[in-house]
């Protein structure tokens, strides 16, 4: 039974709600709104929780909105609030909003509590939510002793923040004495609570400047506690460990969070190496688009968190030596949010109506009434009200029924409180719609007139044509609810006035609409098929036909899509143009017609067939455009029109309109744009403040016409610039200021006058403000008192008279820099042969550079020679490396010398401090040739030589090797002879010899390494007085049997005559020129012809075997290949068939890996064509001279060369291939050509100058951008005598023969 009542009360409840449609609709006219009686809205309200500044007045806000105007009062703490009693409280006038005098005198602390304003008028009072005040606090540090923190390297380490409580709370974040922000990784973090987590500690970490700042923004105060000292004391080995969680701890833990909130989960964990931090949601997959990972995937972050988010979150800890994970329990609750919030009404007396509350949350929420601010409970009696949960009935109300209605909804976490007015109305109508308002429609088309209305009660609605005709019936109308009229069929005569009355009983009024029917729109000459051919021209036409007073478009399509973005597709007025047509212009083409009333359109097909041939015809460029004129002048845009000129047999493709500027730039044209050859008319864009004129180019195939006559000047508006200042830069020239440069704008982008720019910087990630500065049409601004090298965030805004341009865009620039502080340590030397070494060094911190690091710089020079022990003018050289290099080759250096060096690191303001001087020596080499050869005192059988020690001994000398031997008169040489003399010695007497005979000698010092460059020399003894020749084997072939005894060193040789052979092969000179990938290997043989060469070559330092590589033919060069870059060989060069024979060891490293290759000139096709022609000229005129040597007697030009060859040094012909580094340049001298031996027979040899030429950057050398040496490593060649009767070897073949004379 009791079940059927309920049925029975709820059916009448649904049949009841139904019927509550007379319910009234008030349009939003502002207007109407104005002038109806209305019970109090809030309109504007402080927030619930609402923290103030205990400096600043307080404020709490309470606006509302109803007629007559409502009048305020407040409760505080539950009970009325009389602000006439308080001197410090003051109410705005016309409003409630309170404002509380901090300032002058009160506390902000006596003021804490709960507010709340009502709103009231005689139709009913609102009510604001319960507003609870409270002073925001930013209390002190509390003072603690903090002990140093003594760490095991690799261990975990927490440092605790510990900030005080404040309201709000602060913002934690760390920092070092210089304001700088810790760095932090996934090794060290800063947890939610503040805290900095170590995951392990290194020896970086050791500082004793930890410090945690909070600032609380309210107060606008940052708060800082005491600095904490970590120290990290190294035990090795450094032990890995497991992953740990340092927070949370255990292996679960609960968190609750509230809907709509943002979920922060945590976890970070302990561990060598660094673990690494891994989410996951048991039984679920985390929410696409609402997930996020901060703080290195430490925090997971969901927004916007909802009861379906609920669940066990499981963070993840790995490192290589296991795991560690925690669960943390999600529950997500809700504070009440509205699902149907109750809604104003609006009735009529004698109406019914419904207010409806309903919300959600979790735990859910209760509903409670008030009205006017009382509970509902006991607030006066309404019989036409009824109270049903979450509902309130009201039946035939009256006008004293109106009233103000609360809806509460409340749980544990918050409560939601909405107002909802009951508005009893009695209105005469009102029409709503504008008086003679226009509508226009298509003929044969509805038609809806509009009767917006209000009345209470609701009034009723009757349609007249004309103002005294006859009310509209029947089925040719429609009337609708809210009062529109609606003709289904429109014709011309439907034309006319139309009249709407609303009346009720309260009275009557009217209002008259016009309605225009237009005639439609028609497409009188429709697209029709064509074929065309192939590259013709084909044209469809589209002319339309429409309503005079209607402007209509055009828009054409290709297969029911927007034409190709193609020059060939011309849209003229009536017709689509196709130029040059193709295959793939086949399809369908569509004309549309719009008007903003009707759209019509009709298609025709494209068929592309192919092209017969054409004729050749003449073209000459067009002639040039006249008649510009200028129409429909706009402050941005004006139309430019033209008669083109004779297109001269060739269609004009497109013209080019260019542009000056009288007031800015007169006489200098721009372009400005370019249209197709059928287009007469452009609008053109324009800028502000610029004085226009015009001219426009034609263009054919065949080229461009002459430029119009100009066209007419317009003188557009000054407006804002449209841009701001490009290029602009923030570079420091002093360590304590910040130089922002930009690009100005041009005259003609200023838009205006009175052009200036807005300068604003500030230090990047330091929560400062900007700090602006306008400055004059300038391009630079400089900031002083800025630290030392920080990057700043710069932006340069233009404005003019008229105001600014738009935002502009940041960028990053950095304030001056300072020399840097510290030098690079552990500087190591490692010797790798006589004229190298290379040098090592640490890496400065980046902190101290204080700047730019720009490389490193090594100083180095010579002390003093430890052959001689004698010191020189100390000549420092310079080698730069760029970038963050740890190591540079020293090339260029003197044999068996001592060094000092010492390295400085390099930013753009200059070089830091240098390292302590390091020490190191180079080891022996072999000497240089001897600096003279002096032969004199020449008898009938003895010459006197004498001899200067080298001008680089490279060492300690062991002995001088000489070797002579006689040239007869057909230049042939005789038996070699080899003396070794004593490294004491400067003079030799040489008896015994051949009278009147021509010797050659062959002069050279010797080390412990090996010989040196050697000198030659040719001397002759005199002819015996009597003219009576000494017997000999072979007339003037040779020399006497005795020769002299004073050296014991001496040999006794037949004097027999021979073409001269070297006296042992050997291969010498081994050098080597590195690329990235290959390295240009070349050598000097001594020995016998026709020997074949193989290269080995291997990893320098590796164990592996030699590789070899066989030479081809019997060249002195070969190119390795496939090398690996940036790595050190060793190379040897051997001869096939010789067992033991091959040079020595020589060590080359291939340059760093290059961003791109350059091309090797010596495998181009061009180059190689080159070499053969030059080739082949030097070959013409090598038979050219032997021919003339021939008519003139001469010897051949082979016997030449075997007469003043070398029998020691016969090196193969030289290729152009080889690159010669680490080459001596004392073993490539050039030939002199002198006629004669001086009289002193005397050879001089320059000092060579040691340099750094390709080796150092800034100084005499290149470097790449890595800072790694691309030079070569080759000596420098010496320079040549002063004197051209000076010679280093053999005279020609004609001063030998003139010798004997």
């Amino acid at each position: 039974m009791m079940k059927k009542s309920i049925s029975a009360s709820k059916a009448s409840l649904v049949l009841f709600l139904c019927q509550m449609i007379f319910a009234l609709d008030v349009p939003l006219d502002s207007k109407l709104l104005e002038e109806l009686s209305q019970p109090p809205t809030i309109t504007q309200q402080s927030p619930k929780d609402y923290i103030v500044d205990p400096r600043e007045n307080i404020v709490i806000q309470c606006e509302a909105k109803g007629k007559p105007p409502p009048s305020f009062s407040w409760t505080r703490n539950g009970t009325h609030f009389d602000i006439d009693k308080d001197a410090q409280v003051t109410m705005k006038p016309n409003s409630g909003t309170l404002v509380i005098n901090i300032m002058n005198g009160g506390k902000a602390e006596a003021y804490e509590g709960v507010y709340q304003c009502t709103a009231r008028n005689e139709r009913g009072a609102a009510i604001s939510n319960n507003i609870v005040i409270r002073p925001s606090r930013s209390p002190l540090w509390t003072k603690e002793k903090l002990e140093p923190n003594q760490v095991r390297e690799g261990d975990s380490l927490v440092l605790h923040c510990r900030p005080p409580v404040g309201l709000p709370p602060p913002i934690i974040f760390w920092m070092d004495n210089a304001f700088q922000r810790l760095p932090q990784s996934e090794r060290v973090s800063q947890g939610l609570n503040g805290d900095l987590y170590f995951s392990n500690v290194q020896p970086e970490d050791t500082r004793e400047d930890y410090i945690c700042y909070a600032r609380f923004n309210h107060t606008q105060t940052i708060q800082q506690k005491q600095p904490i000292s970590v120290k990290v004391f190294s035990m090795k080995p450094v032990t890995e460990r497991q992953p740990i969680l340092l927070t949370p701890t255990g292996s679960t833990s609960t968190k609750v969070e509230l809907r709509g909130n943002v979920l922060l989960l945590e976890c970070i964990a302990a561990g060598l190496p660094t673990p690494v931090i891994r989410w996951i949601k048991e039984g679920g997959e985390l929410p696409a688009n609402r997930t996020f990972f901060e703080n290195f995937k430490k925090t997971l972050k969901i927004i916007d968190v909802s009861e379906a988010d609920s669940g066990n979150y499981k963070c993840i800890a790995r490192n290589i030596l296991g795991s560690a994970h925690h669960v943390i329990s999600v529950t997500v609750k809700a504070a009440p949010y509205w699902i149907t919030a109750p809604r104003n009404l609006v009735l009529s007396p004698g109406e019914d109506g419904t207010l409806i509350c309903r919300a959600n949350g979790n735990p859910k929420p209760n509903i409670s009434w008030l009205a006017n601010g009382v509970p509902i409970a006991i607030a006066p009696e309404d019989p036409s009200r009824k109270v049903d949960g979450d509902t309130i009935i009201f039946s035939h109300v009256q006008e004293r029924s109106s009233a103000v209605y609360q809806c509460n909804a409340s749980n544990e976490y918050g409560y939601l409180l909405a107002n909802a007015f009951v508005n009893v109305l009695a209105e005469p109508p009102r029409i709503l719609t504008p008086a003679n308002k226009l509508y226009q429609v298509i003929a044969d088309s509805p038609a809806l007139l509009d009767c917006a209305y209000f009345g209470s009660p609701k009034p009723e609605i009757e349609w007249f044509k004309g103002v005294k005709g006859s009310i509209l019936r029947g089925d040719e109308y429609v009337f609708h609810d809210n009062g529109t009229l609606e003709i289904p069929v429109a014709q011309k005569d439907s034309t006319g006035t139309y009249t709407c009355v609303a009346r009720n009983e309260l009275g009557k009024i009217q209002n008259e609409v016009r309605l225009e029917v237009k005639d439609p729109t028609m497409i009188i000459k429709q697209p029709e098929y064509k074929v065309i051919q192939r590259y013709g021209q084909v044209s469809f036409e589209c002319i339309i036909k429409h309503d005079f007073t209607l402007l209509p478009t055009v828009i054409w399509l290709k297969d029911n899509d927007e034409l190709p973005d193609d020059e060939r597709f011309l849209v003229g007025k009536d017709n689509l143009t196709i130029m040059n047509v193709t295959d793939k212009d086949d399809g369908t083409y569509t004309c549309i017609v719009n008007t903003t009333l009707d759209s019509v359109s009709a298609s025709a097909v494209l068929t592309v067939v192919a092209a017969p041939p054409t004729p050749a015809i003449i073209y000459a460029q067009p002639n040039p455009p006249f008649d510009l004129e200028l129409t429909g002048q706009l402050e941005r845009s004006v139309e430019l029109s033209w008669i083109p000129g004779d297109e001269n047999n060739s269609p004009i493709t497109n013209f080019v309109i260019e542009y000056e500027d009288g007031l800015h730039e007169p006489g200098v044209w721009h372009y400005q744009t370019e249209v197709p050859g059928t287009q007469t008319t452009v609008q053109l864009k324009l800028s502000p403040y610029v004085n226009y004129s015009f001219r426009v180019i034609a263009v054919n195939e065949i080229g461009r016409s002459q430029p119009s006559e100009p066209s007419e000047q317009y003188l557009t508006k000054s407006a804002n610039p449209d841009e701001n200042p490009s290029n602009v830069q923030g570079i420091g020239s002093e360590p304590d200021n910040l130089v922002i440069t930009w690009e100005s704008l041009k005259g003609f982008q200023s838009n205006g006058p009175g052009l200036q720019y807005k300068v604003s910087w500030r230090q990047k990630d330091v929560d400062d403000e900007w700090t602006s500065v306008i400055v004059a049409n300038v391009s630079k601004y400089i900031v002083s008192g800025t630290p030392t090298f920080v990057p700043y965030e710069i932006k340069v805004q233009a404005l003019n008279d008229l105001g600014y341009a738009p935002e502009p865009s940041e960028v990053i620039g950095h304030s001056g820099e300072d020399l840097p502080m510290v030098a690079p340590g552990n500087v190591q030397v490692h010797v790798i042969n006589s004229t190298l070494a290379k040098v090592h060094w640490d890496p400065v911190p980046l902190k101290t550079v204080r700047g730019h690091l720009q490389g490193y710089k090594v100083y180095y020079w010579k002390v003093q020679s430890l052959s001689r022990r004698s010191r020189r003018h100390v000549e420092k050289k310079i080698l730069t490396f760029r970038g963050n290099k740890t190591f540079g080759m020293l090339p260029g250096l003197e044999p068996f010398s001592s060094y000092k060096l010492n390295v400085r690191v390099v930013n753009g303001k200059g070089e830091g401090p240098a390292s302590p001087d390091k020490v190191f020596k180079t080891p022996e080499g072999v000497p240089s040739s001897p600096s003279f050869l002096k032969i004199t005192n020449p008898t009938l059988d003895s010459l006197t030589l004498e001899w200067g020690s080298p001008t680089h001994p490279n060492g300690v000398l062991t002995s001088y090797i000489l070797k002579f031997q006689p040239i007869n008169n057909t230049h042939e040489l005789g038996p070699l002879v080899e003396i070794r003399i004593p490294a004491n010695e400067s003079s030799l007497i040489l008896k015994n010899l051949n009278y009147s005979t021509r010797y050659k000698f062959y002069f050279n010092a010797q080390t412990s390494v090996g010989s040196g460059s050697q000198i030659t020399e040719e001397a002759v003894t005199i002819m015996d007085e009597a003219g009576i020749l000494r017997p000999a084997v072979g007339a003037g072939k040779g020399y006497s049997e005795t020769l002299f005894a004073t050296s014991p060193v001496m040999h006794t040789v037949r004097p027999t005559f021979y073409k001269v052979q070297p006296l042992y092969p050997r291969i010498r000179n081994v050098t080597t020129a590195a690329a990235e990938t290959y390295a240009n290997i070349s050598w000097e043989y001594e020995g016998p012809d026709h020997a074949n060469f193989y290269v080995e070559y291997g990893v320098a330092g590796s164990k592996e075997d030699w590789k070899k590589e066989i030479v081809n033919g019997s060249r002195s060069f070969f190119v390795l290949k496939g090398l690996t870059p940036g790595t050190a060989y060793k190379v040897r060069v051997g001869a096939e068939g010789l067992s033991g024979f091959r040079s020595s060891e020589d060590v080359f490293e291939t340059g760093p890996a290059m961003a791109s290759r350059q091309v090797d000139i010596a495998t181009q096709g061009w180059f190689i064509g080159l070499m053969c022609a030059v080739a082949l000229l030097i070959l013409i005129l090598l038979i050219v001279c032997f021919i003339r040597r021939n008519k003139g007697g001469k010897y051949p030009v082979k016997e030449k060369e075997d007469a003043h060859a070398d029998p020691e040094i016969q090196p193969m012909k030289e290729d152009d291939g080889t690159f010669g580094e680490y080459s001596d340049a004392e073993d490539h001298k050039p030939l002199k050509k002198g006629s004669r031996t001086p009289s002193d027979r005397t050879v001089k040899k320059e000092d060579s100058d040691d340099s750094l030429v390709d080796y150092g950057e800034g100084v005499n050398g290149q470097f790449n951008e890595d800072g790694s040496f691309i030079g070569q490593y080759s000596g420098k060649k010496e320079k040549e005598p002063a004197e051209g009767n000076e010679s280093s070897e053999a005279p020609s073949p004609v001063n030998a023969m003139n010798s004997f004379v």
